[in-house]
């Protein structure tokens, strides 16, 4: 099943084109597999929330990792993980700016 923004996301996605053509119609949830629950519960794992964000921020974000070739939810962590050990916005633009120097 493919929902709005899925194509976009894919193709920033560097393992994507390996498992595309899989078949999971009869993949369980991790939660209903225990070892797969252990195993992620070990490696301290995420935890997935539902969260609305601007459009034009997720663009954004999206756009960034296209470029960059990552990916934009982990981009989206690491801005927050920044913002909540209080980092300064203009520390960030700073790294950006001189990462995309580096890049150019």
């Amino acid at each position: 099943m493919s929902r709005k923004g899925d194509d976009m996301s894919n193709s920033s996605d560097k393992v994507f084109d390996q498992y595309k053509n899989m078949d999971f119609a009869n993949a369980k949830p991790v939660h209903e597999t225990p070892l797969l629950a252990n195993l992620q519960a070990a490696r301290g794992g995420k935890t997935r929330i539902t969260m609305r964000v601007d459009s034009e921020v997720l663009a954004m974000f999206r756009a960034q990792a296209e470029m960059t070739g990552g990916n934009y939810q982990t981009m989206i962590n690491d801005a927050l993980r920044e913002y909540v050990q209080g980092r300064h916005l203009a520390e960030v633009v700073r790294e950006a700016v001189r990462d995309s120097l580096k890049a150019a």
